[in-house]
């Protein structure tokens, strides 16, 4: 869906508004003309307006009422007080999309009062490179085309796909953490190389490198992950002996009870 002559407000100005506001703007989805941000810190409204030439307001209720689409990017904490807020200029007419964890489409439509058109995403950090994954669902009063609005809002970082929100949570265990535990595989990595002998900024390079690679790799060749992890593991040679050990630790049970634990923290903190 275009977004041409559709005016964007974001409440909240922070790491992911700033990325989805310079993924629209570079990717020349939408015009700075068409984007209001707003934050309650001076300093940051300042930024968006020099950085990016959009405008930049401390009041929520102004922005929304100016917007055809709202994106909600504020902590799930603040949610309540910002949707009381703007609560009285809201109209059917405008889209809610919401990246704030564990909060509702329900809530939302509830606190908001009324038919609201509400869209909720689960973005995940690499949407700041450009390489986000994001999942999508669709409340109660939102339609397709909602849905089509918000994915060319997310498709200018990264790629996203249409889930039902009782998937939301498992989403949020495997793609939305998912970046952490990359991190810390990467993390273990260098500490094994440094304890092996090798100087940490040269172990740090090499782990980095080849987990972008690795990744790489699996975004463009269109294989498998097992089909490429077979390909570098020759019988009886170093690769194998490394597996080997993950394999006798149990390390695809570890993950599995990780991703569970933080679906069933996900379902917690919704309230689901």
């Amino acid at each position: 869906m275009s977004l041409q002559n559709k005016m964007i407000a974001f409440i909240g100005a922070g790491n992911m508004g700033e990325a989805l506001i310079r993924g629209l703007l570079s990717t020349k989805t939408v015009l700075p003309s068409q984007i209001i941000a707003t934050d309650v810190r001076a300093e940051q409204r300042e930024f968006f307006a020099k950085k990016f030439r959009v405008r930049a307001l401390n009041d929520n209720a102004e922005a929304v009422k100016a917007a055809d689409i709202v994106v909600l990017a504020v902590k799930p904490q603040q949610m309540g007080e910002v949707l009381a807020g703007f609560k009285p200029v809201m109209s059917p007419s405008k889209l809610v999309v919401s990246i704030a964890a564990g909060v509702t489409t329900g809530r939302i439509e509830r606190e908001l009062g009324g038919k609201v058109r509400v869209v909720r995403v689960m973005p995940n950090t690499p949407s700041l490179v450009g390489a986000g994954a994001a999942a999508l669902a669709k409340g109660t009063h939102a339609t397709d085309d909602d849905l089509a609005a918000a994915e060319s809002i997310f498709g200018a970082v990264g790629i996203s796909a249409r889930v039902e929100e009782k998937l939301l949570d498992t989403v949020t265990a495997v793609s939305g953490s998912g970046p952490a535990y990359v991190f810390y595989v990467t993390e273990a990595m260098i500490k094994a190389g440094v304890a092996a002998g090798l100087d940490e900024s040269l172990a740090k390079k090499l782990a980095v490198q080849t987990v972008y690679g690795a990744g790489k790799l699996l975004m463009e060749s269109g294989e498998e992950p097992a089909s490429l992890r077979r390909k570098v593991t020759s019988p009886g040679g170093t690769t194998e002996a490394a597996l080997k050990v993950m394999s006798e630790r149990k390390l695809e049970e570890i993950f599995a009870e990780a991703i569970k634990a933080a679906e069933k923290r996900s379902r917690e903190l919704s309230g689901s």
